[in-house]
């Protein structure tokens, strides 16, 4: 802000001069009293100068509707929507999101500083408001081969960007109680520009709570039970609640967001797919799902704006208020969050669920972002897990619609002295592979639950290290899929009877595509309806939940390309368990 444009917003407030627009006629939502007010809204250069009496150059009929401040979302990754953040703008105006928290430890992990690079320019300009966060901890651990390494001394020179609000979500937390050096570092360089350090507290109980706060660590969005997220809210936390596409945590911990203490809580999505953001929509949806779950309206929609903007430092954000930008929603309905128009200071960029605005055509992605899968030809003895009959294994049980998996122990199924998948037992092998540096790399393990009767799934969207990961019933389809993610440098693919069924290119780092939305979504729902051609009759999403199972952070088994990985003792294990 400069003084002219001081002196013209008081001027506006004072009513010496009119403003740009007034908004008349509307039910403004108080979310400092969680209350309704009437009044004219008036709008200067993209801000709110007052309530009360206004006169303006243009108005805004609000007769029945509710004026309301634009949604936030306290944290996603802008990669698992597999659009660019320019067509990833367009979906989230539609449904009220204005502004994200953005954690690009996606493209982190496999492009490294480029990647980020990539996402802050290709986030330039945009209606959409994008935060960032700085990946933490790249790679996520070190059981397992990431793209790229990013360091403190990696990290400090992107303090200097505008829309740089900190460090994301930390989840190395051996490191951290540890004490590691690299990581300590990290944090006092975030501290030093006075920004906010995000956690990532899966499986962490009190006691480790306490070394997170003690390391000036303000969030956490991993909370799965009310217990957890009390202990968390009694450190001085704030806790995201997250609702995404395989993670839905929300009816397990808004029974304890209470009067007394929602102003600690705030949502989030995390990682949602495309389809699934067209489809129910991204913090919106959050809001419905609270408002259901017996919160009231106007305390799921503080929630969602004035206690995101705060958690995040945001003061020119969250509320309808004097000096706040003038990032709005027009509803119809309070109660289902019927969203009529959504306005980015002042201007409408979206109407009846449709972006109206305008978005500048975005730089074409580097060279290398769109050559990130290098891997030699793989052989089908490469996927063998040697057994001998009535051998015991480990093996990662999936909870459907969560990211938790349970390690078990079971007989195999053996053959010629190896393990032979079993639609009967819905035990299949699962194969992860370095893809970034062509280290030869295999982990293999076995999973349970994934439903599928033939063939075979395979992406390169694996957490964190994104790595390729393939499961099926027969080494032929995995061989094949294998072969396929490679010809389209990323993306996912469903191979049956050593045929492509279908496929969703994402040459974009082997995590975004670099086609307009409403193509890839077609191509997305094209792929999950040819999973029933696999047999596929699970209420989640195989894809989704696949790319979960390499996460080593998230108790209690995983699978990296190091091989099978054990949560609680934070170490590799053998498959074969006896």
């Amino acid at each position: 802000m400069n003084q002219d444009s001081l002196k013209r917003r008081i001027d506006v407030s004072t009513k010496r001069v009119p403003a740009d627009i007034v908004i008349k006629n509307g039910k403004i939502i108080d979310v400092f009293n969680l209350e309704i007010i009437s009044g004219d809204v008036a709008i200067v250069d993209g801000f709110f100068a007052g309530i009360g009496e206004y006169e303006g150059l243009e108005t805004i009929d609000a007769t029945g509707r509710y004026i309301c401040p634009a949604f936030i979302d306290g944290h996603v990754h802008i990669e698992s929507s597999m659009v660019t953040p320019a067509e990833f703008s367009k979906v989230l105006l539609a449904h009220g999101v204005t502004t994200v928290i953005t954690d690009p430890h996606e493209i982190g992990n496999v492009s490294g500083k480029d990647g980020i690079t990539f996402m802050l320019e290709q986030s330039e300009g945009l209606p959409l408001d994008v935060r960032v966060m700085l990946p933490s901890s790249v790679p996520a651990t070190p059981f397992e081969n990431a793209g790229a390494v990013l360091t403190a001394r990696d990290l400090e020179p992107f303090y200097e960007h505008p829309r740089v609000k900190g460090l994301a979500e930390v989840m190395d937390f051996p490191a951290v109680y540890n004490g590691d050096e690299d990581m300590l570092k990290k944090i006092v360089s975030t501290n030093r520009h006075h920004a906010i350090i995000d956690g990532h507290a899966a499986g962490i109980d009190a006691n480790g709570i306490n070394v997170y706060r003690s390391a000036l660590i303000t969030t956490d969005h991993e909370c799965t039970t009310a217990e957890e997220a009390l202990d968390r809210i009694r450190r001085g936390m704030y806790v995201l609640i997250r609702e995404g596409s395989v993670a839905k945590d929300l009816k397990a911990l808004i029974k304890v967001v209470t009067p007394a203490n929602a102003r600690r809580f705030l949502f989030c999505t995390d990682d949602k797919h495309l389809d699934d953001l067209v489809a129910e929509g991204s913090v919106d949806h959050n809001v419905r799902l609270a408002i259901s779950e017996g919160i009231s309206p106007l305390q799921a929609i503080q929630m969602a704006t004035l206690n995101a903007a705060e958690c995040y430092g945001l003061h020119e954000k969250g509320a309808i208020s004097p000096g706040c930008k003038a990032d709005f929603l027009l509803l119809d309905d309070i109660n289902e969050i019927a969203i009529s128009e959504v306005f980015v200071e002042g201007v409408l960029v979206a109407s009846k669920g449709s972006f109206t605005g305008q978005i500048a055509a975005s730089p074409s992605p580097p060279e290398p972002l769109m050559k990130s899968v290098n891997i030699r030809e793989i052989k089908s003895e490469e996927l063998s897990i040697k057994l001998e009959e009535g051998d015991q294994i480990h093996v990662i049980e999936i909870i459907p619609n969560h990211l938790v998996t349970k390690k078990k122990i079971l007989r195999a199924t053996v053959e010629n002295g190896e393990f032979i998948s079993s639609t009967e037992e819905d035990l299949l092998k699962m194969a992860v592979i370095e893809r970034h540096n062509q280290t030869g790399n295999i982990g293999l393990g076995v999973v349970k639950g994934l439903l599928l009767k033939s063939g075979a799934i395979a992406s390169t969207v694996a957490h964190d290290s994104h790595n390729l990961v393939v499961a099926g019933t027969n080494d032929r389809d995995m061989l094949c899929a294998i072969d396929a993610i490679k010809e389209m440098q990323g993306g996912y693919v469903i191979v049956k009877d050593g045929e492509v069924l279908a496929s969703v290119p994402l040459p974009i780092s082997g995590l975004m595509a670099d086609r307009p939305f409403e193509k890839v979504n077609e191509e997305i729902i094209r792929l999950k309806k040819n999973l029933k051609e696999l047999g596929f009759k699970g209420d989640f999403d195989p894809f989704l939940t696949l790319s979960f199972l390499t996460l080593p952070v998230i108790p209690e088994i995983k699978l990296t390309d190091m091989g099978l990985f054990d949560f609680k003792t934070f170490k590799h294990i053998s498959v074969k368990a006896n």
